[in-house]
């Protein structure tokens, strides 16, 4: 095969498997350029518009639940109402912040040694709210109270360092507010879409030209975007029963773990 569509197809599944899992989809894709030794910035306009491949599992895997809450907003139900504006506020201080930290966080993206560590931090802080978090009080999107969803979005804004991972900070985030596990996980997905859906129509402004002008076209993405989703649809049933079930503590070790070997090979190289 060909070693750009298997760079494409290998992304495309890095992003689909990280994407809602609180281990950094980012910062995953930076580590992947450094040990495939492609060129980070070639591929940058890439990895965000294919993360649109992973928001759409969400809207297909739960089509039940936003066809639900449009009917409801349609007959004036308070419950549906409730579930739109918990996801609007929790969306915007990323967005505000997002914006005007721009030029910073695309500083931090070309520094793996960040990713490395912060996925080694994120790991232990997991593992210590995963012992301290108390009895769940929230157990539906549109049953968290505006203070909590105010909280919950200002802490999503911490994964604009990239390693952080943002489903891992919201979900992290919603545990030590009072959120129920499947519930936290939950909202995580469907505060992804109006934040990644925001950064990829920021970055296709800004740099669309990449995508006609660049090595990168559009056959590329719709495959990458292809993979992402076909993945992604898998990853977040089996999370959902995963945590459910267990807990975060499997994704902890394995940022630890992997924080760790990056580091290694980055100071060997």
């Amino acid at each position: 095969m060909d070693m750009h569509y298997l760079t494409v197809i290998l992304l495309g599944i890095v992003e689909g498997l990280t994407e809602f899992l609180p281990v950094s989809s980012t910062g995953h894709l930076i580590l992947a350029s450094e040990l495939l030794g492609y060129d980070a910035s070639t591929w940058a306009m890439f990895n965000v518009v294919i993360q649109l491949g992973a928001i759409l599992a969400v809207v297909v895997l739960y089509w039940r639940t936003f066809w639900a809450v449009a009917t409801g907003l349609l007959r004036r139900e308070p419950v549906s109402w409730r579930f739109l504006r918990n996801l609007l506020v929790a969306f915007l201080p990323s967005a505000v912040i997002g914006l005007a930290l721009h030029s910073y966080i695309e500083v931090l993206l070309g520094a793996p040694q960040v990713v490395a560590w912060a996925l080694i931090a994120g790991g232990i802080a997991i593992l210590l709210i995963e012992r301290m978090v108390k009895k769940a009080q929230y157990h539906g999107i549109a049953d968290i109270p505006l203070p909590q969803v105010i909280g919950i979005g200002f802490i999503q804004c911490i994964a604009m360092i990239p390693g952080v991972s943002r489903s891992g900070a919201t979900i992290m985030g919603a545990l030590t507010l009072g959120v129920e596990r499947r519930t936290a996980a939950e909202f995580s997905f469907f505060l992804a879409i109006p934040t990644m859906l925001g950064a990829s129509t920021l970055e296709l402004l800004k740099k669309g030209d990449q995508i006609t002008g660049g090595s990168v076209g559009w056959g590329s993405i719709a495959l990458g975007f292809a993979v992402s989703f076909v993945v992604a649809l898998l990853v977040i049933k089996w999370f959902v029963g995963l945590v459910s079930r267990r807990g975060f503590a499997p994704f902890a070790w394995y940022r630890i773990v992997a924080g760790a070997a990056a580091l290694i090979w980055l100071a060997a190289r």
